[in-house]
């Protein structure tokens, strides 16, 4: 089986809150599935039933071509997983924490406690109790117990959170590494579209409980709205001029925009036909919308933050 993470219909209800509805999500091996949404958006509630920590009102849920289910103890032998707070035991080092994981994990070698907190930079900390960690490095710790015993399935409920703009690089690194070279596939939870485009493969935007859009990052990078932005002395002679060429124009406040895939793509082609004209632009700018605006737009389209 080519998918390798299945929800078929997945459903949550408390009382007459609709936490999760009929959320459906195919992910293929080697896949890197970014799954986002605002906070409260139901993001945590699907990683919880996918898990198995929290039962589904209706709809089911598959790993490795196996249901979820309280009994099916084998399944997680290779799955990792860290879903909101990095617990760990704050009493301990970051060592016996891991040595903890890896004797219940029932890993015969203890290489990979050395091996993990050399991966996640924690060598220089491994006899600090975790209580005295940094919200970065209690994010790292809780990351390192979800891959000592390198799954083939990763599921991370923002992990991004509590990290420095170097950490989130190195951790973003580190997953991409896992997805292209060792096949892992990787279920990530977010809030931010901006980072989680640079290495995810395909997008899930979840709201208010409802998957309202998926797309290829691919396909997304081209569903970014953009236009051109033009500004003459002449704005209704120069609007004229380009509807007159089958251009679509408008104005807006103080300039025009110019919308169309030719004129996007070739600005300079505007620009020669303004000046040839009699009206030379003073400004001429390509405007693309961000992914987080893209982010928002789509959120708001299905109606919005509460």
């Amino acid at each position: 089986m080519n998918d390798i993470i299945i929800t078929e219909n997945l459903t949550k209800y408390y009382g007459k809150v609709h936490a999760v509805d009929s959320i459906s999500i195919n992910v293929r091996k080697g896949e890197i599935y970014g799954f986002l949404g605002l906070n409260g958006a139901g993001k945590t509630t699907t990683i919880r039933m996918l898990l198995g920590i929290i039962r589904p009102t209706s709809g089911r849920s598959y790993l490795n071509g196996k249901k979820v289910h309280a009994g099916n103890h084998s399944l997680w032998d290779k799955v990792g997983y860290l879903v909101e707070i990095p617990y760990s035991y704050p009493d301990l080092t970051v060592y016996e924490n891991l040595e903890i994981v890896r004797r219940l994990r029932l890993i015969v070698n203890s290489s990979p406690v050395e091996s993990v907190m050399e991966k996640l930079k924690l060598s220089p900390y491994r006899d600090r109790k975790a209580k005295d960690l940094s919200h970065g490095n209690a994010q790292r710790l809780g990351i390192a117990k979800a891959i000592i015993h390198n799954p083939d399935i990763l599921i991370l409920d923002e992990p991004a959170n509590g990290l420095d703009p170097a950490g989130i690089v190195e951790i973003r690194e580190m997953l991409r590494e896992m997805a292209l070279q060792e096949g892992v596939t990787i279920f990530i939870s977010s809030h931010i579209l901006g980072e989680i485009s640079r290495f995810a493969t395909r997008i899930g935007i979840i709201h208010e409980g409802k998957l309202v859009q998926e797309s290829d990052i691919d396909h997304l990078e081209s569903s970014l709205y953009r236009r051109l932005q033009v500004k003459t002395d002449d704005t209704d002679g120069a609007r004229s001029l380009l509807l007159k060429k089958g251009y679509t124009a408008a104005i807006e406040e103080d300039f025009m925009e110019v919308s169309g895939k030719d004129a996007i793509s070739n600005p300079e082609n505007i620009a020669s036909l303004l000046v040839h004209e009699g009206y030379p632009p003073t400004m001429l700018k390509v405007e693309e919308e961000d992914l987080e605006s893209y982010f928002l737009r789509v959120i708001e389209k299905n109606g919005g933050a509460k």
